[in-house]
């Protein structure tokens, strides 16, 4: 491969779609499709058989399965398209340098990192504009999304870890886990692009010095490490080290976006969905209302932004199959908002509950002076330390990159816990918005099992917490999540395949449908689940 994905590894559908996002981002379109990317003048209600909101994991399966099945369909993404250069020569900025593209109308950057050295020098004040990554607030917890076409995986660090079987058959018991494992996540993976890195290269590159640390750690601890699967392409940045690519990965670039050899949405599942001709993807779009007409099919409101986040234009829908595909907030903000205001009365109870933080905390270790991390560290995290087996304090813990060009000797982790809490959300008519009733007791759980794993790390190495990255002098951060989940609970809400109950052609194939947890970072785990929803919903509900 290239620096930009080379012909002989896409499909035709994938190679025409991508031709079409090129040109919608080089003539500065919000319509992309094979057909014309720019969009005829509109009906008073544009009409499709399917709509798809959102464009993340599930959405983005569901897109291409309904364009292979020939039926035409819409995808309305909030963000924008991400696919032209801006005055740097590149789409995103990186980690280090963040501008106007980091963030989601801010006027500073909203890093995990508050600090270093307890110096406010980690966070950069930037102009407002609709950047890739957004961080969400709610009252004791945040919620980082990605904003644009491919959502999360634009911003994500690209671990695709597939959970363990007993723990995904603990938490979806109404599921055929062997159907899922033997079916379901391999065709995820096989279409997400998943692949590892060598371990020879690992072993001897001094960009990953700093998992090797935090492995001698471990491995002091007694504690188990395991390498994880990624979807950035390692032989790609195996080029970058050699000086044979340009740097990625290798250049600081991770949560504000890669601008090569991360094989995120858009180069994989909605590439092959706009190759197919009947997929259309509208941006800067918000959905913001829906309800059922009487002949059954469905209206919604949606909301046309400028680069300003100016409304330019309010847009009706309408459709006869509705697939909700807006991440964990945004599908159940949708639902809560569209059950309270009697929009659509007949949804479940359940509809808002369930959700959870996938037990997310953060911590950082200073090591001694003999085990450096490494000045040059790759942003792609390519082990865990698994401790799951631990039935009295379960934790997989991210061993996580943190690429600053000097060598600081902190070895960082995401740490995801068995954390038991959930919480609700709750519509507010005074806001038109939805509420998150998780507290920051509820985050305290996650930190004393984090804190029992790594108070073992410390005490078998002799280390400390670092305590000058998080504000305050926390050496745990419990108030964000990178992995929301649950707020429509397949099972509960849903039936076993995403119809939501109370409504037919109605669908969530979004991390929504999760509850709470998932023992591992998650994106491959809602790939598969909506892989198996539009397998079923394709033969029982589409068909003639």
């Amino acid at each position: 491969m290239t620096e930009k994905l080379t012909h002989r590894h896409l499909t035709r559908r994938q190679i025409l779609g991508m031709a079409a996002l090129q040109t919608a981002a080089a003539l500065g379109f919000t319509r992309i499709g094979l057909q014309s990317a720019q969009a005829a003048e509109p009906d008073a209600v544009e009409t499709a058989p399917a709509i798809v909101v959102g464009s993340g994991y599930g959405a983005a399966v569901a897109a291409l399965r309904l364009g292979q099945a020939g039926l035409r369909t819409l995808v309305i993404e909030m963000g924008g398209l991400w696919n032209t250069p801006d005055s740097d020569g590149k789409v995103f900025c990186s980690t280090s340098a963040p501008d106007r593209r980091s963030m989601w109308f801010r006027t500073r950057t909203e890093a995990p990192l508050a600090e270093f050295l307890w110096l406010d020098v980690v966070n950069k004040d930037i102009s407002p504009y609709p950047g890739v990554l957004d961080r969400v607030h709610f009252a004791d917890m945040s919620v980082y999304v990605g904003r644009g076409v491919g959502g999360g995986s634009l911003v994500n660090g690209g671990m695709a870890v597939t959970p363990l079987q007993s723990y995904f058959a603990e938490q979806f018991p109404t599921v055929d886990a062997a159907e899922m494992y033997s079916t379901y996540f391999p065709r995820a993976r096989t279409m997400l692009g998943v692949n590892t890195v060598d371990p020879a290269w690992f072993e001897s590159t001094e960009w990953y010095r700093f998992t090797r640390t935090s492995r001698k750690a471990a491995t002091n601890t007694g504690l188990k490490t395991t390498f994880v699967p990624n979807v950035y392409d390692f032989g790609y940045m195996q080029r970058e080290a050699a000086g044979t690519a340009t740097k990625s990965a290798l250049a600081g670039e991770v949560i504000y976006g890669n601008n090569y050899g991360k094989r995120s949405l858009d180069k994989t599942y909605l590439a092959s969905a706009l190759g197919t001709g009947n997929v259309t993807i509208h941006t800067l779009e918000r959905v913001r209302e829906i309800r059922r007409a009487s002949d059954g099919t469905y209206l919604l409101t949606a909301d046309r932004i400028d680069t300003t986040g100016t409304v330019v234009e309010t847009k009706q829908y309408s459709c006869t199959y509705l697939f909700l595909g807006g991440g964990s907030l945004g599908t159940s903000e949708l639902l809560v908002r569209a059950r309270e205001t009697g929009a659509l009365p007949a949804l479940d109870a359940s509809v808002g509950t369930g959700w959870g933080t996938n037990g997310n905390v953060m911590t950082g270790r200073a090591n001694h002076i003999w085990d450096t991390v490494g000045a040059s560290q790759s942003t792609m995290p390519v082990m865990g330390i698994d401790d799951w087996a631990n039935t009295s304090n379960p934790v997989f813990a991210e061993i996580a990159p943190l690429p600053m060009g000097l060598e600081h000797w902190i070895s960082l982790y995401l740490a995801i816990t068995k954390n038991p809490e959930r919480a609700s959300f709750t519509y507010d008519a005074a806001s038109d918005s939805a509420k998150l009733g998780w507290s920051a007791a509820q985050s305290a759980v996650s930190v004393s099992m984090a804190k029992k794993l790594f108070d073992r790390i410390n005490s078998a190495n002799a280390t400390i917490y670092r305590y000058d990255l998080f504000g305050n002098n926390k050496t745990f951060a419990d108030d964000f999540t990178y992995h929301p989940l649950g707020g429509c609970v397949l099972g509960k809400s849903t039936d076993n395949y995403g119809r939501v109950k109370g409504y037919s052609k109605l669908y969530v194939t979004d991390g929504s449908l999760v509850p709470g947890s998932i023992g591992v970072n998650p994106f491959v785990t809602i790939t598969a689940l909506a892989e198996r929803t539009m397998a079923r919903v394709l033969a029982e509900d589409t068909a003639p």
